[in-house]
């Protein structure tokens, strides 16, 4: 087994260039600086999914406004016609301008109903622009005491 005789060796120690030439440079140990760019980054990244938001809510509540423009084109063209619905499923016979009303109305029932479900579909993805927009109109009101 080898014995250490407890002297002490020198050994001559070589400084490398590269180290020689960070003498007298202060190394930074705050961390934020190494993350700043990250911190950038994320932030950027939020802001383009805050944008994105932003623009599908708006997108949403136009699309919405356009079904509900449709909806009611719709309702104006079949006109009120659960009156002469109800006349013919009591068995009334109807004639003249009353029979034309009621085959308007039957023939657009089928737009009506595509209208409605386009309204609900359209009124369901616009859902999340009303909490943006309460968050938006809340911030932006003055605060009532």
């Amino acid at each position: 087994m080898a014995r250490s005789n407890g002297g002490k060796t020198d050994h001559p120690v070589l400084e490398s260039p590269a180290i020689a030439d960070l003498e007298g440079t202060e190394v930074s140990t705050d961390l934020s600086e190494s993350f700043a760019p990250m911190a950038e980054t994320q932030a950027a990244d939020t802001q383009t999914a805050d944008t994105q938001t932003i623009d599908d809510c708006l997108n949403a509540l136009k699309a919405l406004l356009s079904t509900v423009e449709k909806l009611q084109k719709v309702r104006l063209e079949v006109g009120d016609i659960k009156p002469f619905l109800i006349r013919m499923l009591d068995g009334e016979v109807m004639l003249g301008e009353e029979l034309e009303q009621l085959k308007t109305g039957v023939g657009g029932l089928s737009r009506l109903i595509r209208a409605y479900s386009d309204h609900q579909t359209a009124l369901t993805k616009a859902q999340p622009a009303r909490d943006l927009l309460d968050q938006v109109l809340n911030h932006s009101s003055p605060k009532q005491n």
